[in-house]
């Protein structure tokens, strides 16, 4: 099965960012937004995982909430990723870091290595991904609205709780179910 783990998003903040891509598909086309239910914070992602692997994991990921505090999460700013090209593969909102988040990232990965998942190569970058773009030419006036909302607080929640899904491809789109959820202390 495909899993991943990740931080799920108050509603409160995905009606947050769920007024902020009303506002840029208004300006754009040709973008395959994130709904609603995908709003997460993804702390790593697993790929296909045996069904025997389950369990091992989240007895991993049991002793890292045990060993992490609740800690606030802002979400702030705009961007694309690749940064500072005028082709973009993905839009994004920014998190503001903090030790908390980072620690949890950390120990998620380090948890992971240890049961054989590769660390990721890449350094962090916390983000929440808005919407992948299909087609360059058709994105309208949607880069200068990021830019605009660069430095823009969209909210914040705390965290309390961090979870192990399972993502089914389908024709429709990517479907989440939880697997486990585990409450920092």
């Amino acid at each position: 099965m495909r899993t991943f783990i990740a931080i799920e998003l108050d509603d409160k903040l995905k009606e947050q960012l769920s007024t902020l891509i009303k506002e840029l598909m208004s300006v754009s086309r040709n973008i395959r937004w994130v709904k609603r239910q995908g709003m997460h914070l993804t702390l790593k992602f697993l790929g296909e995982v045996a069904q025997d692997k389950i369990r091992e994991i989240e007895s991993s990921l049991a002793a890292i909430a045990r060993n992490n505090d609740t800690f606030p999460l802002q979400l702030k700013g705009t961007g694309a990723f690749p940064p500072g090209k005028r082709n973009p593969r993905v839009l994004w909102v920014g998190i503001t870091e903090n030790p908390g988040l980072l620690r949890l990232h950390d120990e998620v990965e380090s948890g992971c290595e240890q049961l054989g998942f590769s660390r990721e190569k890449r350094r962090f970058h916390p983000h929440l991904t808005l919407g992948r773009v299909k087609d360059y030419s058709r994105m309208g006036g949607v880069l200068p609205l990021l830019e605009e909302k660069k430095e823009t607080v969209f909210g914040e929640m705390t965290v309390k709780r961090f979870t192990f899904f399972q993502s089914s491809l389908k024709p429709t789109g990517a479907e989440y179910s939880i697997l486990a959820e585990f409450n920092l202390r």
